[in-house]
């Protein structure tokens, strides 16, 4: 399975705006988002038009994602550091709304909008400068073992049992999985740390492109661990997996 958080958390802002990347190994266009793929040189079809690639992951974005302002946005606060009000705030602004009608909507006076604004900048101000710092610190970093864990972008929880280094992550998985890493697994941890290093590695055993139904998710489990259900219950509370309602139909997050 294709790990779109690995991408998206690697991508430049520029690529993270766009929604895609260009890998110029594959030649392909690939969705930040869900991962799709599109190949340099083929052109695609859409109805009676014909897109190349770029052009048509450009397309699939806007059908399939509305757009990246609207699913960065709506991704969890814990991720975004935005609180609900300042999210609804970047919402009105981005769609293009005066601070009046604003105020309308919400209860408020145009001075508070405008307070809005102003603390959105000042916060802007703030990245910018911790991004510079941070980028000087890895430019320090010497020992690649201090890389942490990715953080998946449909994480339910974030918390210091994301703390996991490279090299944590690495000992955990043959600790557990002692024939090797597609084999099987030895037992469940009950630490949350492991837990996590366990459930990202078993998300890989699934095409984020397709949809299971209960019994599809339960056969590749199944050959995992023996209690398939207490993993498939622990991938779906920490937002590696989601399904309906009825259990009819699962799907891949990340």
């Amino acid at each position: 399975m294709l790990d779109t958080s690995e991408l998206f958390w690697s991508a430049s802002i520029d690529d993270i705006k766009k929604g895609y990347i260009y890998d110029f190994l594959s030649e392909q266009f690939i969705c930040l988002v869900c991962g799709k793929t599109f190949i340099k040189g083929v052109v695609y079809p859409k109805g009676e038009i014909l897109f190349e690639a770029e052009r048509a992951i450009r397309e699939h974005i806007r059908e399939e994602h509305s757009s990246t302002f609207e699913y960065m946005l709506n991704m969890d606060k814990k991720i975004t550091g935005l609180s609900d009000v300042q999210r609804n705030m970047l919402d009105y602004f981005y769609k293009g709304l005066g601070d009046n009608e604003i105020a309308a909507k919400v209860g408020g006076s145009t001075s508070t909008i405008r307070n809005h604004r102003f603390t959105l900048r000042q916060k802007e101000k703030q990245a910018k400068l911790f991004i510079a710092l941070m980028e000087l610190l890895e430019e320090k970093k010497m020992d690649s073992k201090e890389d942490f864990m990715t953080i998946h972008k449909t994480a339910t929880m974030i918390d210091e049992r994301y703390a996991i280094t490279e090299e944590e992550n690495n000992k955990v998985l043959n600790q557990y999985f002692p024939e090797g890493l597609e084999g099987k697994l030895l037992g469940f941890p009950k630490k949350e740390k492991k837990k996590l290093i366990i459930l990202k590695h078993i998300i890989n055993r699934f095409d984020a492109n397709m949809k299971y139904t209960e019994k599809e998710v339960n056969t590749i489990l199944e050959e995992i661990y023996s209690d398939y259900v207490t993993i498939r219950r622990y991938l779906i509370e920490y937002g590696f997996m989601d399904r309906h309602r009825d259990g009819s139909q699962y799907w891949i997050k990340i």
